[in-house]
């Protein structure tokens, strides 16, 4: 508190910026995402620097990527003589291979609400050097990362992760470990790649996700008359995939749409 009043920092909604005020707990973030010597850190939000400290003080070297120029003032500040570099970003804009090169991060981060989705669905496509991801996320964030087929959370940000990435759920954080608390639960969610599970284009894939989602309550096959197939078509494409013409995308997994998308292409 005493750093951002002498800073000038009033944490702001428009940024979805909720600091981490909690010493114990971003140890312990630490330790679990393997903060030692010798290992590379990509820190995104980095606000006050409770979890930019954690990792450096186990001895990682930490990029702390930070939009709010009045933070990167008191991160400056605060690591001061430890393997710190912060570096001002939008991480929704990111140049990831420029500011990441060719070697390999880890990623530990308190993202900022309103940035995570796209935030973690773009590492995962465009720095693939980056690997886990340990990210602390509103909960209905962190579920709909690792929801599957059937669970209430389950939708295309799910499949999009899914198709490069395995997330699980770890842990709960309540609101009092933040400033200001936010009026919701967190969690911390892992992320750890895999190759594709399917072998299919892409492209028809994102498409067929994409359109199945748009309109949940509405057939699978009322999203591939969308994407230009008659009626007739889109039935018998899911009957010779070995699916029920009436299903939803809701209910199906990479593998399904997978075989879906392999008969729509990119």
């Amino acid at each position: 508190m005493e750093l951002a009043e002498r800073h000038g920092v009033r944490p702001r909604k428009s940024l979805g910026q909720h600091f981490l005020a909690d010493a114990n707990l971003a140890r312990a973030i630490a330790r679990e995402a393997g903060a030692a010597p010798g290992t590379r850190f990509l820190e995104v939000g980095a606000g006050l620097g409770s979890l930019t400290l954690a990792l450096a003080e186990a001895g990682a070297e930490v990029l702390a990527v930070e939009v709010d120029h009045r933070l990167t003032a008191a991160l400056g500040e605060v690591t001061a003589g430890l393997p710190v570099r912060v570096v001002r970003s939008d991480a929704a804009r990111a140049d990831w291979p420029g500011l990441l090169g060719d070697v390999p991060w880890r990623m530990a981060s308190n993202l900022p609400y309103n940035v995570a989705v796209p935030v973690v669905l773009d590492l995962l496509e465009r720095a693939p050097r980056v690997d886990p991801f340990l990210v602390m996320v509103q909960r209905e964030v962190g579920e709909r990362l690792a929801a599957a087929p059937g669970d209430p959370a389950y939708g295309a940000v799910s499949l999009r992760a899914a198709y490069r990435a395995s997330a699980r759920v770890l842990r709960r954080v309540p609101p009092d470990v933040f400033w200001p608390p936010p009026r919701v639960e967190s969690v911390l969610v892992r992320l750890e790649r895999r190759p594709p599970p399917v072998a299919v284009s892409e492209t028809a894939l994102f498409r067929v996700i994409q359109e199945g989602f748009a309109q949940r309550r509405k057939t699978l096959a009322t999203a591939l008359v969308r994407l230009g197939l008659s009626r007739e078509e889109a039935r018998k494409l899911l009957a010779d995939a070995g699916l029920d013409p009436r299903v939803r995308a809701e209910a199906l997994g990479l593998e399904e749409l997978a075989l879906v998308a392999g008969h729509v292409g990119g």
